[in-house]
């Protein structure tokens, strides 16, 4: 089975302070044990990076702490699935005809690198925004909140 986590997945398994964590971490944990291929967007590498870095916390996570968390826990271990230029061309021009704008943009890029990717299942924090920017993709969309991880 292909499992593509998130962004806001792979942020709340990586923080064992976040509200999500221990479900999020399920899924990261099992992927690492490798009942199921993990799958990651290329962007989501950057988003994770990202996020982690600018977060308002004491200590702050600084960025060779937020690469290790990632090498750790991510990318020694995914497959990682980019869009083309073309990919990002006809996404952003169907999303501009559809009227979607900000945030939500990002997430239809993850959706469509699932698609790219083949992937099984899409799990996600953030099922509604997924169905709003990406309707195609409600067949594999998983609530992490809800569905627990496959094991090994």
């Amino acid at each position: 089975m292909r499992v593509l986590l998130d962004s806001s997945t792979l942020i709340a398994s990586l923080l064992p302070d976040h509200v999500h964590h221990s479900v999020a971490h399920a899924w990261l944990s099992q992927a690492k044990a490798r009942a199921f291929q993990l799958v990651v967007s290329g962007h989501s590498i950057a988003e994770v990076y990202s996020v982690l870095t600018r977060m308002p916390r004491t200590p702050r996570i600084s960025p060779a702490v937020a690469w290790q968390l990632l090498s750790d826990n991510v990318t020694g271990f995914a497959e990682i699935v980019t869009l083309t230029g073309a990919d990002y061309v006809a996404l952003v021009n169907d999303l501009s005809m559809r009227g979607i704008v900000g945030g939500p943009v990002y997430d239809a890029i993850i959706a469509k690198a699932a698609e790219l990717g083949q992937v099984d299942k899409l799990v996600t924090l953030n099922e509604a925004d997924f169905l709003k920017v990406y309707p195609n993709i409600a067949s594999r969309l998983v609530a992490a909140r809800s569905v627990a991880p496959p094991t090994s």
